[in-house]
């Protein structure tokens, strides 16, 4: 007995009994030889309802090597259903919205897969491709998904050659599947996914494995993605102006000579409600900002002019005090002020859009920092003193340059 076993490449199996006969279960358009239009046209009618076909064909001749015997005769044609999951149209729905392209790539007969993705709820589908007519040309079947969104008949070297090409056009591309077929593409992804359900060989390759093999589990993968990257950008502004305009007054003050106009006590009360906390809380908000290539331009391009706008500010109050003969505890509160007003001010910049929550991490901060100044024991005990309205009034008419500096 001698049996051939199935892949994606012949796309049937035989199986060669010790009588010398031969059955071979298989695609039927792979499997009949010219002269059944008829069961072909049947299986081509079953396969547009989104049913899968497979043909089980006997022959008297023995199997020669690889190849099927020419004079091979339907028994029955075998019809599948597809049962498609309850939570897939919702989530190509959601993919839609996001501006993100689907493609379904399958071994299985184009007409079948196209009629599958439209009951899953894929729009604009297109013609659906058959693979087997590029076989040696990747290319022009990469030209050929222009007009569709649906390929059937693909090789898992196929699959691979479509995941590299998309790569080479600049596109990310994640790939989901659960078979052997697909372990080939999935390594190549930038993402693979692999269903909990599906084949060790699949599992072990993905980099992510839905456990519940659900697709609705997709959108909660994107947002948490999505809410680390964008918050991480965020929070990552407010730690990296404060460390320009430190660098600032080292260098400022290391030049000019003088004495820190603040006291560490009174900087780490600051960099806890204008850094510290409302970091902590932004970074576990929801956020569903794309992700953007070039975060290191755009992060140095605001920290770097708005650090030195702040450390500026601070030297230019500093030198204003020394010519004033402002006393210690009013150089520190002085100093203080301005500074907590501009670092909170970078802060609502970047807390942008406000609204709910991010309005009262805000207010919140605000108040800490009105109480830091205003509560008698807890100033006292910080070295800061009351200031009259004439020193105020320069304090805050510099904060509120500074701010508007940085807002540009």
């Amino acid at each position: 007995m001698t049996r051939v076993p199935f892949d994606s490449t012949r796309k049937w199996s035989a199986l060669n009994t010790g009588s010398g006969q031969t059955w071979v279960l298989g695609a039927p358009e792979f499997v009949l030889p010219a002269g059944h239009e008829g069961v072909l046209s049947r299986a081509s009618e079953a396969a547009a309802k989104g049913e899968r076909v497979l043909i089980l064909a006997h022959s008297t001749d023995p199997l020669a090597a690889t190849n099927l015997p020419s004079n091979l005769e339907p028994v029955a044609l075998l019809h599948f259903a597809e049962q498609i999951r309850s939570d897939a149209a919702e989530t190509l729905k959601f993919f839609a919205a996001q501006g993100t392209q689907v493609l379904v790539i399958s071994g299985d007969n184009p007409e079948t897969v196209a009629a599958v993705a439209a009951r899953a709820g894929l729009t604009d589908i297109g013609d659906p491709i058959d693979a087997t007519r590029f076989a040696d040309d990747t290319e022009g079947l990469l030209r050929a998904l222009g007009a569709g969104k649906v390929i059937g008949r693909v090789t898992p070297h196929q699959k691979r050659d479509i995941v590299a090409a998309l790569q080479s056009a600049g596109h990310v591309v994640a790939m989901t599947g659960d078979g052997v077929n697909d372990v080939l593409a999935l390594k190549q992804a930038d993402l693979g996914l692999a269903m909990g359900n599906g084949s060790a060989a699949t599992k072990s390759v993905a980099n992510l494995i839905l456990l519940d093999g659900k697709f609705s589990t997709f959108p909660l993968v994107l947002a948490e993605g999505r809410r680390v990257v964008a918050n991480v950008e965020r929070v990552s502004r407010l730690f990296l102006t404060k460390t320009v305009w430190a660098f600032t007054l080292a260098l400022g003050f290391g030049l000019a000579m003088w004495s820190y106009p603040y006291l560490p006590r009174q900087l780490t009360v600051m960099d806890a409600f204008a850094i510290g906390i409302p970091a902590f809380a932004l970074a576990l908000l929801p956020n569903a900002d794309r992700y953007r290539p070039g975060f290191l331009k755009r992060a140095l391009s605001f920290v770097i002019p708005s650090g030195l706008i702040v450390g500026a500010a601070i030297i230019g109050l500093t030198a204003f005090m020394q010519s004033a003969a402002w006393s210690s505890a009013q150089s520190h509160t002085g100093t203080m002020v301005l500074l907590s007003i501009t670092s909170l001010w970078v802060l609502v910049l970047h807390a942008r859009p406000l609204r709910g929550i991010r309005v009262v991490i805000l207010a919140g901060m605000l108040a800490l920092c009105i109480a830091t100044f205003t509560i008698a024991p807890l100033a006292e005990a910080l070295g800061f003193t009351a200031l009259d309205l004439y020193k105020l009034g320069w304090v805050l008419a510099l904060a509120v340059a500074a701010n508007a500096l940085v807002s540009l």
